[in-house]
């Protein structure tokens, strides 16, 4: 299926690896001409050269952190008119919300909700006045079940539901989407450090919890970053236009609901 989007310009947050290269890779395909970002200019950079040479469309990697202004300015110069925003940010380190400092908490607003709503606010209006715009944020399946120890992160990440649910009908006439996809458990290096954390907590080997957590899950695996960042694609494209203010979850079926 032709998605509808090549030529379209794209910001992809958190791209140098994970849900959000995989959203990168996908966007790519689809002929996006792209702007990554993410701290880490080395990391983001041999990715921007690898959607390059695989896919044959402008990367313009602009590393540093999201949640400075600076940055997110710099993002914006250089891409001032996106057709597609994909907000993403990795998470807090799981702790226990009776020693969670102020300044974890303020860390968390920061990165998972208010450099997002920096950018959805800088971009959403002018996507509306040129008729067509797709906003996808990377939240979590904590937003709908909540996961032991990961307070600071579902707190943020709800909030930025509640806002994006909050302006999406505002822009919808205009053609201009905002939605969530939320993942479960995805094999990336987030999950990883998960099972890290779990295991020098409970005494376990890392390869034990992957194990059982896999076995819970009833498909009994993982997610790939490529399946995630080709229903964000879905989600980005011309195909998708009604549907909106929506919270799509990808977990492999582990959440026990009927609607």
């Amino acid at each position: 299926m032709d998605m509808g989007i090549r030529g379209r310009k794209a910001i992809v947050e958190a791209a140098s690896k994970g849900l959000g290269k995989g959203c990168a890779l996908a966007l790519a395909e689809e002929g996006c001409e792209l702007f990554i970002n993410a701290r880490t200019a080395a990391e983001l950079e041999a990715t921007a050269e690898e959607i390059r040479s695989r896919h044959n469309v402008k990367v313009t990697a602009i590393a540093g952190d999201i949640t400075k202004p600076e940055i997110r300015d710099a993002i914006l110069t250089a891409c001032p008119e996106p057709d597609i925003l994909v907000t993403n940010a990795g998470g807090p380190a799981p702790g226990n919300f009776r020693t969670d400092t102020r300044e974890r908490w303020m860390a968390a607003l920061e990165a998972q909700l208010l450099a997002h709503v920096e950018m959805i606010t800088a971009v959403v209006d002018g996507m509306a006045g040129r008729g067509f715009g797709r906003i996808v944020n990377i939240t979590s399946q904590s937003v709908k079940m909540p996961v032991p120890n990961l307070g600071l992160s579902t707190a943020a990440r709800m909030a930025l539901t509640g806002f994006s649910s909050t302006i999406c009908r505002e822009v919808a006439p205009q053609n201009v989407t905002i939605n969530c996809l939320l993942p479960g458990p995805f094999d990336t290096d987030r999950l990883k450090g998960n099972f890290a954390h779990g295991a020098k907590v409970s005494g376990k080997p890392e390869e034990e919890l992957r194990q059982a957590r896999m076995n819970e899950n009833p498909s009994k695996r993982f997610g790939t970053a490529e399946e995630f960042g080709a229903t964000c694609a879905f989600l980005c494209s011309v195909h998708a236009g009604f549907i909106t203010g929506q919270n799509i979850l990808m977990d492999g079926g582990h959440f026990p609901a009927n609607i």
